[in-house]
């Protein structure tokens, strides 16, 4: 018997999202028969990781083994998600294409990464709101949302990945305590975390007062 994936409209529309991304994608290199912009398919598979995590998470009604591990994996891959506004550094004139069509493939992408990591926020959120007061939850959030800053830094600057837990812990481990401890001495990764984080922040509040997405 196949097991049927029930999707909310939240989920189709960002299936959507995806497919118009990877289509411009393919479209441009059939074009160009270049794979410039090429990261896109993996970045775009590591930012799915997070929502499977939480979609598994959200059948769950009660804290365990199994559903513990399902919220460390959510958070270790995360970062993944937003991670994909930062490719937009990658956006330049290129030959052969048209200026406006790599715009149209590097904000589609950044989109999506957005709504990747907001749609299994709010899942991760509804399993917790099962378990937490609801005046915690909007800091256990705004947590949640500054810990992802922070894994988005040390992705793009630093070129962590999230496999790097467990091939790297101890570089890892000592680079994240140099940036608690001394702080001073590393001002742009807390000013990219915060200002990164607070601009996720509110983006994630704002869509959360729409109709609807209380059910993503």
């Amino acid at each position: 018997m196949k097991m049927r994936v029930k999707l909310s409209a939240a989920e189709k529309m960002l299936a959507i999202c995806i497919f118009f991304n990877l289509a411009l994608f393919v479209a441009r290199f059939i074009y160009t028969r270049e794979l410039n912009y090429g990261f896109y398919i993996w970045n775009t598979f590591l930012a799915v990781v997070p929502m499977l995590f939480s979609r598994r998470l959200y059948k769950h009604e009660k804290i365990s083994f199994s559903s513990s591990m399902l919220v460390a994996g959510w958070l270790l891959f995360f970062p993944n998600a937003p991670y994909l506004i930062t490719d937009l550094f990658h956006f330049e004139q290129r030959p052969n294409v048209p200026f406006w069509f790599d715009l149209l493939l590097v904000v589609s992408g950044a989109w999506n990464g957005l709504i990747l990591g907001f749609i299994s926020l709010i899942q991760v959120e509804q399993f917790l709101a099962k378990h937490v007061a609801k005046k915690w939850m909007k800091i256990i959030s705004a947590v949640l949302i500054l810990l992802c800053g922070y894994g988005v830094y040390l992705g793009r600057f630093l070129r962590f990945n999230s496999w790097n837990i467990i091939d790297q812990p101890f570089t890892l481990i000592r680079s994240s305590a140099s940036h608690v401890l001394l702080p001073h001495q590393h001002l742009q990764a807390w000013a990219f975390t915060l200002s990164f984080s607070a601009l996720l922040y509110i983006i994630y509040v704002t869509i959360k007062k729409l109709p609807g997405w209380s059910e993503a």
